[in-house]
């Protein structure tokens, strides 16, 4: 994994914009405006990726982030077909995680960890689950679970984003399933999902460019990277 040319005059002003959007956003969720949450949310992994980009980050980030982009967007209306493609494209982004992550070798035990979250989860859910989801839900499951644990071997900032994201797309899962929703349910989603990919954002960035030795693309002030 090595880092590639960036924008580092960049890199400040779209890390602040992303993070302000993002308070915009989850705002927005906990008043229940809908113009805020339909204003924002297709910004959020497009600052996040120029933000990667600036930084001089891995390709495969790029697209894993980019097909975020496009699952959020097609997330948005209230459509079983428009949902399918979503998850495709989410998918498609836990696969660029996979390749980007490599083979480094990790801890089985946390790898039985999170086999027997996904099969306990699975299990409570599926009575509740529409009949045309659970075979996609599951599969996808099985990909989701498999990126979180493997984003170990980027460190602790992308080994929590990981966890975050499985957590985030378990709470959608039981809403799917008519499970009893958290209070500001959609807040909780949003909140651990915007975190979990710029946690993994971080993790990579900051393994790309420790493997490059801080190429010309890496970014730091004061010796600190952003």
């Amino acid at each position: 994994m090595t880092a590639g040319a960036g924008a580092p005059r960049l890199v400040r002003p779209l890390l602040v914009a992303f993070l302000s959007v993002s308070l915009v956003h989850l705002a927005g969720l906990l008043a229940g405006v809908d113009a805020a949450h339909v204003a924002t949310k297709p910004l959020l992994m497009l600052l996040l990726t120029g933000y990667a980009a600036a930084r001089g980050g891995p390709r495969l980030l790029t697209a894993a982030l980019l097909c975020g982009w496009a699952g959020d967007v097609l997330l948005m209306p209230d459509a079983e077909p428009a949902f399918l493609a979503g998850m495709a494209f989410f998918a498609a982004g836990h696969v660029c995680y996979l390749l980007l992550f490599g083979r480094a070798p990790l801890r089985p035990v946390t790898g039985l960890v999170y086999a027997a979250v996904l099969v306990g989860f699975v299990v409570l859910l599926w009575p509740g689950l529409p009949s045309g989801l659970r075979i996609p839900l599951t599969g996808y499951s099985l990909l989701l679970t498999a990126m979180a644990w493997r984003s170990g071997v980027l460190g602790r900032y992308a080994a929590l984003g990981g966890a975050l994201f499985l957590l985030s797309d378990a709470l959608i899962a039981t809403g799917i399933a008519d499970w009893p929703p958290l209070p500001a349910h959609d807040f909780w989603i949003m909140l651990t999902y915007i975190a979990a990919q710029y946690l993994l954002t971080r993790g990579a960035l900051d393994a790309a460019t420790d493997s490059a030795g801080a190429a010309p693309g890496a970014y730091r002030e004061g010796g600190i990277r952003i």
